[in-house]
């Protein structure tokens, strides 16, 4: 047990230095480029990310995960998946390069649109040779590698995307930094891997991922859909400068959102796979996971939050003031995101695709109707406020994932044997925790400093507070992380 624990923790350990490392190389480049380009170049690219989030779901088409789940992957179970993926990349390039004009057709006729999709697609095919090589070292829990990629491919796409920028290429300097980043990253996995595939693809194999593959698809396509409608209708009903800056609020406040998310997802997937087979203990787990998830996530979100305003004006002066509130409504939005998808990892192990596409169905169909009752006012604006709509509209986004955690934690304590007091009381004390130290911390916007002064002060004094009095109430979840952290063989 004591072996399992510290591999779960030498797990977690680099995949937190893989997200903190990407996360900062991932802002300076952010920071360079939004100071650099255009509301409008933004909203060029990300019309085409609302394409290409759609085309790589079909892409991986959930087999990666449910290769994960599977207790004892074969060689020839890789190799399957591996040219499954990469036929159905070279397919959807084929089919998307056609449609390109198409696409400019819908945002409003803009023929840029046309040559920066046909050259961002090529990431489809790049990035499908490295899944299941990334895959097959998650399911070792040997991630190391992985981190080492992500930050040499962000280097070197990060010097190519401020280079282009700063040459003025417009919009052209996201796309090249994309490509960029694939290409490094495929070519490192593949070179440090040591495995190389069979020449065989078998039918057979794919048939028996399809149970789970197919459920993890289509709710992952149903999740990326309401992730990208938002993009959808803000450029095709309201415009692309307002798309780039909620494109600039969604792309910051993802940073911190899926990068906790993806941490979590990498390191506990796999554990709670392997004690799939032994309810008591994986009741145990799953509470474990549940009050480290929440030890971490309230007060990283509720300190984003917090900080919104300096990080802005720290970072970008005040070009970007009209994605602050739009920023915050995400961040909170994302609490319950995290929470939720935390809980699609119990439903995964277990290898319950079905009820993984319920909730899905359930979670979407109450965003769906939030769409519906808010995109009426979606080009309402105001002088000092022109994305007043887009603020309406994500404000019921807000409203529609608090009630999808609602159903999703009462599918998972069916399936998890534990009781609604035992997940509430995993969560009450950091989010009481967050909520208390947050207020001190938001009386110092009001202070006569510089913002990143302000940003500094506000950072030192929550984590201060937070640890400390995690420390004083000996809060075993804090004791295990700094002992697992600190130790050697970690």
């Amino acid at each position: 047990m004591e072996d399992l624990k510290f591999t779960v923790a030498r797990t977690i350990k680099w995949n937190v230095i893989d997200r903190v490392a990407s996360q900062i190389l991932y802002a300076v480049t952010g920071i360079v480029l939004a100071n650099k380009l255009s509301e409008e170049d933004f909203g060029l690219v990300g019309a085409i990310l609302v394409f290409q989030a759609f085309a790589s779901l079909f892409i991986d088409s959930g087999f990666s995960s449910a290769l994960i789940q599977r207790k004892s992957p074969t060689r020839l179970d890789y190799s399957t998946v591996l040219w499954f993926n990469l036929g159905v990349a070279t397919a959807l390039y084929i089919i998307l390069f056609i449609c390109a004009p198409f696409i400019a057709d819908i945002f409003q006729g803009d023929m840029r649109l046309v040559p920066l999709s046909r050259v961002m697609f090529l990431s489809f095919i790049i990035n499908a040779s490295a899944i299941v090589q990334t895959n097959r070292l998650m399911k070792k829990m040997d991630v190391k590698m992985v981190a080492v990629s992500n930050s040499l491919g962000l280097i070197v796409s990060a010097a190519v995307g401020i280079y282009l920028a700063v040459a003025g290429w417009g919009p052209w300097a996201i796309v090249w930094q994309t490509i960029t980043l694939a290409a490094v990253k495929s070519l490192i996995l593949w070179l440090t891997s040591g495995w190389t595939p069979l020449w065989k693809f078998s039918w057979r194999v794919l048939g028996g991922f399809f149970n789970v593959g197919s459920g993890l698809m289509l709710s992952s396509f149903l999740n990326t859909a309401f992730q990208n409608i938002y993009s959808f209708f803000i450029g095709y009903k309201v415009g692309l400068a307002p798309l780039g800056y909620y494109s600039q609020a969604d792309k910051w406040s993802k940073m911190g959102i899926m990068s906790l998310s993806q941490v979590l997802t990498a390191s506990f997937l796999p554990l709670l796979s392997e004690v799939q087979d032994e309810p008591e203990r994986y009741a145990r787990i799953c509470g474990k996971t549940h009050r480290f998830t929440s030890y971490l996530l309230f007060p990283a979100m509720g300190l984003l939050i917090v900080m919104a305003t300096p990080i802005f004006h720290t970072l970008f002066g005040t070009k970007w003031d009209l994605s602050i509130i739009l920023f915050q409504i995400l961040l909170v939005r994302g609490i319950f995101m995290v929470l939720s998808l935390q809980y699609n990892n119990y439903i995964i192990s277990l290898g319950n695709s079905k009820l993984l596409v319920i909730t899905e169905v359930i979670r979407d169909g109450v965003a769906l109707a939030a769409i519906f009752l808010t995109l009426p006012y979606i080009g309402l604006s105001t002088p000092e406020n022109p994305v007043r709509g887009v603020e309406i509209l994500l404000w019921g986004q807000l409203l529609a994932a608090i009630v999808t955690w609602g159903v999703s934690l009462w599918f998972v304590i069916r399936l998890t044997k534990r009781s609604l007091l035992a997940y509430i009381g995993d969560m009450i004390p950091y989010a009481l925790e967050t909520a208390l130290f947050a207020f001190p911390c938001m009386m110092m916007l009001n202070l006569d400093l510089p913002p990143l002064a302000i940003c500094v002060v506000q950072f030192i004094t929550f984590v201060i507070l937070y640890l400390g009095v995690n420390y004083l109430m000996k809060s075993k979840i804090q004791q295990d992380v700094v002992g697992y952290f600190l130790r050697r063989n970690c």
